[in-house]
């Protein structure tokens, strides 16, 4: 579940903000009604594990491999 707060509130309030978005909480910063910028926590390499992201990531990652070589210079 998302937290919406305008500018006023994230202010008067930053602090239990950064501690929900860090429990996982999405907090959103709304300004003028419409969503300006989210809260996340930072990831530190200790919290990361071997196959925590597998199937989120998709698409062609690397872009198009072809047999030419010209792309090399």
């Amino acid at each position: 579940m998302a937290i919406q707060a305008n500018v006023h509130e994230a202010k008067t309030h930053f602090s239990e903000l950064l501690e929900r978005a860090h429990g996982g909480e999405e907090v959103i910063i709304a300004k003028a009604g419409k969503p300006y910028a989210r809260l996340v926590p930072i990831v530190t390499p200790t919290d990361r594990s071997p196959g925590a992201y597998r199937g989120q990531i998709s698409g062609d990652v690397l872009g198009p491999v072809g047999d030419d070589d010209s792309s090399w210079g």
